[in-house]
């Protein structure tokens, strides 16, 4: 199995994951493009120490941007969204 820190990327922190965070207590990350659901779920429960309910996943395209006459091409992405079981939540996101 692969390290965690090969998996989860970055915690994704934006206006529509707090939302999601407070109405629905799912946790959004930016993962690696090839990790699937079950790696996912088992990196969250081995970095942070609670149980995994459901993992989503979305893959995001990357964006064509212009610098000057040049065409260039943002990396693609992918998010997951991570719902705990009741009672457990993650402490780097509280406050933020």
């Amino acid at each position: 199995m692969r390290n965690v820190s090969q998996i989860l990327v970055k915690p994704l922190v934006t206006e529509k994951s707090h939302q999601q965070l407070d109405q629905h207590g799912a946790y959004s990350f930016v993962v690696a493009n090839d990790a699937n659901k079950v790696e996912i779920a088992g990196a969250i429960e081995k970095q942070f120490n609670v149980k995994v309910k459901a993992v989503r996943t979305m893959r995001y395209a990357g964006k064509e941007k212009r610098m000057g006459k040049f065409m260039g091409r943002k990396a693609a992405w992918k998010k997951a969204v991570v719902t705990l079981v009741e009672g457990d939540s993650i402490e780097i996101f509280e406050g933020v």
